[in-house]
């Protein structure tokens, strides 16, 4: 990525994968640094982009706002991210023994997915991969990694594997994105105050549903498409 490349608020959530009211508490709680204003538009940079898949990252291991901000503070002076990430996660697995960890060379990776046209970009623009230096890369996630291989089980050749997880990204943060904005507009009282107790409460009971729901929403409408379209095909076969 050049850099020179800039972002408004709405793009840096969309290369990020993130929302922008997201965004906005990250910049409150001091863990994302203030755009760079120009005139009345605030545009920020890939400095910024990283710094919000680290945060990312951090909150899929359980770390609190308040423990990332220290965190990052204490990697901004130059501490190790490593160590400081353990004295605060102490029950996490250390990062030899994590999937996540797992490293294989510029080479090995390239070859895995030589049949892939620009396999290497790609498979690390998907997000299943990331560099550690220039010949060596580290799984990120695994669970990409997986659906890929599900679908090569399946008998879809590797390149239309990786197009369709690609594709699958893009349509699936597209509803995560809406039902996340419908829920911000429809649930929360903007009038409760956030001592109130009894409120929080039920707001983090809806949180838990609405994590769960939309994947189990999707999973069921998508699993009635497939089915429908497969037994068409069936009979189309048959006929």
């Amino acid at each position: 990525m050049s850099a020179g490349v800039e972002y408004t608020i709405d793009q840096l959530a969309r290369e990020a994968g993130t929302t922008v009211r997201s965004l906005r508490v990250y910049h409150e709680r001091g863990v994302l640094p203030p755009p760079t204003l120009k005139g009345r538009t605030g545009f920020y940079g890939p400095e910024h982009l990283n710094r919000v898949h680290t945060i990312s990252r951090l909150l899929d291991r359980g770390i609190k706002l308040n423990g990332i901000k220290e965190l990052l503070n204490a990697w901004d002076r130059g501490d190790g991210l490593g160590e400081v990430l353990g004295e605060m996660a102490p029950g996490a697995p250390a990062p030899q023994e994590s999937v996540e960890s797992q490293k294989l060379s510029a080479t090995e990776l390239a070859d895995r997915y030589a049949d892939v046209p620009n396999g290497l970009a790609r498979v690390v623009a998907a997000g299943m991969y990331e560099p550690v230096d220039a010949a060596t890369y580290r799984v990120i996630d695994p669970q990409l990694i997986r659906i890929v291989d599900q679908f090569v089980s399946a008998g879809i050749p590797l390149d239309e594997a990786v197009s369709e997880l690609e594709r699958l990204r893009i349509d699936c943060d597209r509803i995560a994105r809406r039902f996340v904005d419908v829920f911000q507009r429809t649930t929360r009282d903007p009038h409760l105050e956030d001592t109130n107790l009894a409120a929080r409460a039920a707001h983090s009971e809806q949180l838990s549903i609405a994590r769960a729901l939309p994947g189990r929403a999707t999973s069921d409408l998508i699993n009635r498409f497939v089915a429908r379209y497969l037994e068409e095909e069936i009979k189309l076969t048959d006929a």
